[in-house]
């Protein structure tokens, strides 16, 4: 079998090939969306999973690859109107958990989903990022039921499939269920109630998924994770299948939907939360170190950052060429003219001036001081803030909130290879137009903080302790007396920055759209930012996907067109 890393690169590379093994588009319209992702094309010759899996074990590894491959995909096919880049799945979730808080704004007033985004001013008209999400999920659970039709036990066997290959295809199976669980847990986290769909429903034809509700579609995701990290499951073992899937990655995903079951169900599960978290202190990950090399250019090849890594999306320069996931976090962070010769802060080619950090959350999470926006200089304690670039800024955004230049831009994800320094990647052949920086899905360091709230929601925060005391340590910070809601805002909102976590973070404590945490832009055009209302904490249904499918119901607050 081709090595995991190596097999991921070759099936990106086949999306260019004839022999494609997983394309289920060619019956779609523009109008019929995402229902219609379930049928299959009437033309025998299209070189689809139906006609072609055969006995070839590649042939099933590269139908798994188009699954994985959903999240780093530009391919518009089932997107109208939009930027490739733009549609990507990485970074449209990570526009709408990070752009819409406290954490991130972006310049490019021009873009038709930035505004909203930016002062939570969405409305069911159709927002782009909000509408990229909704599709690339619902699509990619399509892709994965039908990759679950072909390879079930009595289509292998009329094939003539040899015992030692179905057996390596369960495991095959097991990740796509994995993959089809994490996609459902974005969209009942942006979306609340989405429709529902597995390899046992039908599909084709005249066929309209119905909704579920958010908590059924919860204890759904409960139950196939609880499966795939069992012992009975045939899921790869934990820690051995880097950058795809295993059994810790099940398991973190599940640690996370245990966090936001209040939200999600009303009903909170603290006691399964920390059982979870021990179960995954017992498969071997180690916190990585050193912080800054969790986001730097070769973190798929360095074996301490792998230890702490559950799952992650790959990227690579020269075989992902993708403008969504850590490119545009790379590319976005600075402007041109902050890539020169003389200065490339991390190593990459593009300066789109897109996306910054607002000047009130640096200094209420890191505690700055000294800022020198000539220099460039400033001071900060906390390892994990040493990743600011201040360099020609200004401090406030306030009546600037479109000026690139207002506000400080972070270079957390960095393509330049941990230990080098950024004298030995000056050449202009050394920078990249793409990313190497994989991007962390589900890593040991949000585990321990997802442990540390759940230990003090069980009345049990001491146990947590070492957990919290080892991030405090690797940051360089003397860790707190005791656990605390206020303290973990901040933890996460050090320790996760800019990880796609902030928004869900925020609607769990309860400060998302209240009056009682304010930030700037924060509710509408107001730079001292005001609450907005509790609809807000999901996304509407996108209006072409109502039209589409007359059984969808809008969610409340929002009208249906």
């Amino acid at each position: 079998m081709v090595a995991s890393r190596e097999y991921w690169f070759l099936v990106i590379k086949m999306r260019d090939m004839k022999k494609i093994i997983y394309m289920l588009m060619a019956a779609l319209t523009a109008a019929a969306c995402v229902r219609d992702l379930d049928t299959l094309p009437l033309n025998k010759t299209e070189p689809i999973s139906e006609y072609v899996y055969g006995t070839d074990e590649n042939a099933y590894l590269s139908g798994l690859g188009r699954l994985y491959f959903q999240f780093v995909t530009n391919d518009l096919t089932d997107l109208q109107q939009m930027d490739g880049g733009a549609s990507e799945t990485i970074r449209a979730f990570w526009s709408v958990q990070e752009t819409t808080t406290d954490a991130a704004k972006c310049s490019w007033e021009n873009d038709a989903w930035v505004r909203a985004l930016n002062t939570n001013t969405w409305t069911e008209v159709q927002n782009d990022a909000v509408y990229a999400v909704y599709v690339r999920t619902l699509q990619g659970i399509a892709y994965v039921n039908e990759y679950l039709r072909q390879t079930e036990a009595s289509k292998l066997k009329d094939r003539g499939v040899p015992e030692e290959l179905a057996a390596k295809i369960d495991g095959f199976r097991a990740e796509a269920r994995f993959i089809r669980a994490y996609l459902y847990w974005m969209a009942l986290d942006c979306f609340g109630s989405v429709p529902f769909t597995t390899e046992k429903s039908p599909f084709g034809g005249t066929y309209f998924p119905q909704q579920a509700s958010r908590s059924d579609i919860f204890a759904y995701c409960v139950s196939e994770l609880t499966y795939l990290m069992s012992d009975e499951s045939p899921m790869p073992a934990p820690r051995s299948n880097y950058p795809r899937a295993d059994k810790g990655s099940a398991a973190g995903l599940l640690a996370r939907m245990y966090l936001n079951s209040e939200v999600y169900t009303g009903t909170p599960r603290w006691n399964e939360c920390k059982a979870v978290c021990e179960s995954i202190f017992a498969m071997g990950y180690t916190l990585c170190p050193e912080y800054a090399a969790l986001f730097r250019g070769d973190n798929g090849e360095n074996a301490l950052v792998r230890g702490e890594m559950l799952w992650a999306v790959d990227y690579d320069s020269d075989k992902t060429e993708s403008y969504g996931g850590t490119s545009y976090i790379l590319s976005a962070t600075l402007a041109s003219t902050d890539i020169t010769d003389e200065s490339r802060p991390n190593g990459q080619v593009n300066g789109w001036a897109g996306l910054r950090v607002p000047y009130e959350y640096v200094k209420k999470y890191f505690d700055v001081s000294g800022q020198d926006y000539v220099t460039g200089g400033y001071e900060v304690a906390d390892k994990r803030g040493e990743v600011f670039y201040i360099k020609g800024r200004k401090e406030s955004m306030d009546g600037a909130l479109y000026s690139f230049m207002n506000g400080w831009s972070c270079l957390k994800f960095n393509n330049i290879p941990y230990g080098k320094t950024d004298q030995e990647f000056l050449p202009v052949s050394a920078t990249k137009g793409f990313s190497d920086v994989d991007f962390p899905m589900i890593r040991l360091g949000e585990i321990y903080l997802i442990y540390a709230e759940a230990c003090m929601n069980a009345g049990a925060s001491g146990q947590a302790m070492p957990m919290v005391r080892a991030l405090s340590e690797r940051a360089g910070v003397n860790p707190p007396v005791e656990i605390t809601q206020e303290f973990l805002v901040a933890e996460r909102a050090r320790e996760l920055m800019w990880e796609a976590h902030r928004r869900t973070d925020l609607i769990r404590y309860g400060l998302y759209n209240t009056d009682s945490y304010l930030w700037p832009y924060k509710g509408g055009d107001s730079f001292a930012g005001q609450a907005f209302p509790d609809y807000k904490c999901i996304f509407p249904i996108p209006p072409v996907e109502l039209a589409a499918n007359d059984a969808l119901v809008q969610n409340p607050g929002y009208a249906r067109p």
